[in-house]
């Protein structure tokens, strides 16, 4: 699936790289005087069929959010407040990992300002990607009119260049307007998300849910409840099949309990709540305390319970009988086994609001229905209950060993929160030396060389239990290479990248040879120690120089596929010593804000817009040579900037084999 995917996305790619380069976003600026000196500036945007653009909140590690800059503001102008957006819709991108937010068809935008006497014309212009099968940043650029008059008005001015007659007049359809407070934006390139995402996303979350209730299962707090529910269930019950129907019936009120709980909290915090909390700072911090004090619980050093009276009010009422009975016993598990379940409904509770929507009935929906499994088929099948495992100390090492998993799992949220502070105080060498300490401890406990509290003597370790154990040990060894700068692909998105470190080339330059080398002038030491211009002209001398093919990299600081493609792919022994050795790489980065002299700002000729900075410099070159604005993006020339691979010019975001077929090509066509 994965390479049909890369090839799909490869073909596409090449069929739209040929094509006129054509903005499907139509924008209408226009503003709305509220009192006096206060004005709403107003923009209208008309989507085309079947592309879309992204919110401004979209959340950090995800897509390039849209961005509103306004010029001379706090001089000429107050700003009141945040920019205001309505019509988001949401779904998550499996890519990324997150829950992006977009517009289609249509978006409006509402900024309220204080303006001074006098002023007469606020200027603004709007950064943003386009999205269909593939992605294109714009910039378009607006002047607001502010009236004259001291009635109320709504000014429309159309903009230079765009049509406006396809624009609609009935409002845009509401959605919530999302606070920016909330969300740190930071820009990233793209792929654009599935149209099945949202019910894949779904499905994982019932995946990791009911694997979560089957692990709350095997502790000692719901495990020794199974035979003594169902013998309960098929002694008092008068017939088998009366016994059966009130296990289907316990079973029943068990999903209906956690089901409800998930819908309280999708109905209290709302769809889009949590998963604006899930990207907020001291959220992440507060969840981060909350894990390890339930980490700590698991661990033995107390236990978390609900009071005494609350059970003991519950208890009493199952003793009424019928279905009102059976619905309190359920309640009843769910009260004394909160001690052992209450830390890993949390947690889920929070994964699965951090997914939006109703991913909370979902995965409460999970949890419980694998917790309720047990007692309907053991209370159907009653013969079964003399092959169930019998209640003794294993029970209280699978609740360590989730302990451990809930420890582990704290630092990432950690880890979140020092990332969008740019802290640096939770850099990638620490985060993996403390994983090495948990996992390394884990395995040490697994083989029975170290005990907690509550554990049994241990007389011997199963096979099982050994078999856990050299997977932990395994797993631990692989984390450590990391610290000397190793990319860990297989927990890819759980620590910090490999630039937010001590050492972004390893320990002791490690993994970057060419620092410790002559570098030529205006060179410096990239991804895995290759050599890399970001100067464009001084590149193509070197080139001519040692008489060597280029490949231009056409790339973003925050571009996620870009550092993916540089860490899975650019990494491979196969790519490595070709982009070391038998090319010059030249980095364009697109999202560079640096501004360029004043001599060199220029209007675009193919796009009409102002080029003001670096990043404006290579947008417009990648728009105007080759017809597409995707990052990243790949180009061979020679150094007369001639493409050397005529039938596929350019080549984004794709697999290893893909990407060294292409760079074979460019390389036999050089040497003919």
């Amino acid at each position: 699936m994965k390479k049909i995917f890369f090839l799909f996305w490869s073909l596409t790619f090449l069929i739209s790289g040929h094509a006129q380069m054509v903005d499907p976003v139509k924008w209408k600026n226009s503003v709305r005087k509220k009192s006096d000196n206060h004005y709403v500036l107003v923009l209208d945007a008309q989507i085309e069929k079947e592309w879309h653009m992204y919110s401004q909140f979209t959340p950090d590690g995800g897509s390039l959010p849209t961005e509103i800059k306004y010029a001379n503001a706090g001089k000429d102008f107050k700003l009141i407040g945040k920019t205001k957006e309505i019509g988001t819709h949401k779904t998550f991108n499996e890519v990324f990992g997150v829950d992006e937010l977009y517009f289609e068809n249509k978006a409006h935008f509402e900024q309220e300002v204080e303006v001074n006497p006098g002023v007469k014309t606020i200027d603004a212009s709007v950064d943003y990607q386009a999205c269909k099968q593939m992605c294109s940043n714009f910039t378009k650029k607006f002047t607001f009119a502010i009236p004259a008059s001291e009635a109320a008005v709504d000014v429309a001015q159309e903009v230079t260049s765009v049509d406006t007659t396809a624009l609609v007049d009935e409002a845009p359809e509401v959605a919530p307007v999302v606070d920016s407070s909330a969300v740190k934006t930071i820009k990233t390139a793209t792929i654009e998300a599935t149209s099945e995402a949202v019910p894949r996303s779904l499905w994982g979350v019932f995946l990791i849910a009911f694997l979560s209730g089957f692990a709350a299962l095997l502790t000692p707090c719901v495990f020794p409840l199974i035979p003594m529910t169902v013998s309960f269930f098929t002694k008092q019950s008068k017939t088998k099949a009366e016994g059966k129907k009130n296990a289907l019936i316990y079973g029943i009120s068990i999903i209906a309990i956690y089901v409800i709980l998930g819908s309280l909290v999708t109905a209290i915090f709302g769809a889009d709540a949590l998963n604006a909390l899930a990207t907020n700072v001291w959220f992440n911090v507060i969840f981060f305390i909350l894990l390890v004090v339930f980490a700590i619980s698991f661990l033995g050093a107390f236990e978390i319970v609900l009071p005494h009276t609350w059970a003991n009010k519950v208890d009493r009422q199952a003793d009424r009988g019928g279905i009102i009975g059976i619905l309190f016993m359920a309640l009843a598990l769910a009260v004394v086994s909160f001690s052992c379940t209450g830390p890993i409904v949390g947690t889920l509770l929070f994964e699965a609001a951090s997914r939006g929507g109703i991913g909370p009935i979902v995965g409460m929906l999970g949890f419980s229905l694998a917790l309720a499994l047990p007692f309907m088929l053991f209370a159907m099948f009653p013969g079964w209950l003399n092959s169930l495992p019998k209640s003794g100390g294993w029970l209280n090492t699978v609740k360590v060993f989730l302990g451990f998993l809930e420890l582990a799992l704290a630092f990432k949220f950690l880890s979140n929160a020092d990332l969008v502070l740019q802290l640096h105080l939770l850099e990638r060498e620490v985060f993996l030396a403390i994983w090495i300490a948990i996992f390394g401890v884990l395995a040490l406990y697994l083989f029975g060389k170290i005990s907690t509290p509550h554990d049994s003597p241990l007389t011997h370790i199963s096979v099982g239990r050994l078999l856990l154990g050299i997977l932990v040990l395994t797993f631990t060894v692989y984390l450590i290479p990391g610290l000397w700068g190793a990319p860990l692909k297989l927990i890819n998105a759980f620590p910090p990248p490999l630039e937010y470190s001590e050492s972004p080339h390893g320990l002791g330059n490690s993994g970057a040879v060419a620092i410790q080398q002559e570098l030529p002038e205006g060179a410096k030491s990239g991804p895995h120690g290759i050599t890399v211009f970001d100067d464009y002209e001084k590149g193509m001398a070197y080139a001519r120089k040692i008489n060597k093919p280029i490949m231009l990299d056409f790339t973003g600081f925050a571009c996620v596929n870009c550092r993916k493609m540089e860490n899975n792919v650019w990494s491979d022994a196969r790519i490595l010593p070709i982009l070391k050795e038998q090319v010059v790489l030249i980095s364009l980065f697109v999202d560079d804000k640096r501004p360029l002299p004043e001599n060199e700002q220029h209007i675009s000729k193919d796009t009409g817009e102002q080029i003001e900075t670096i990043g404006d410099l290579w947008t417009d070159f990648m728009i105007s040579r080759y017809h597409t604005n995707t990052q990243p993006m790949y180009v061979m020339i020679d150094a007369q900037e001639k493409n050397l691979n005529p039938t596929q010019p350019t080549i984004s975001y794709v697999d290893v084999e893909t990407f060294e077929s292409w760079l074979k090509k460019g390389l036999s066509a050089y040497q003919k």
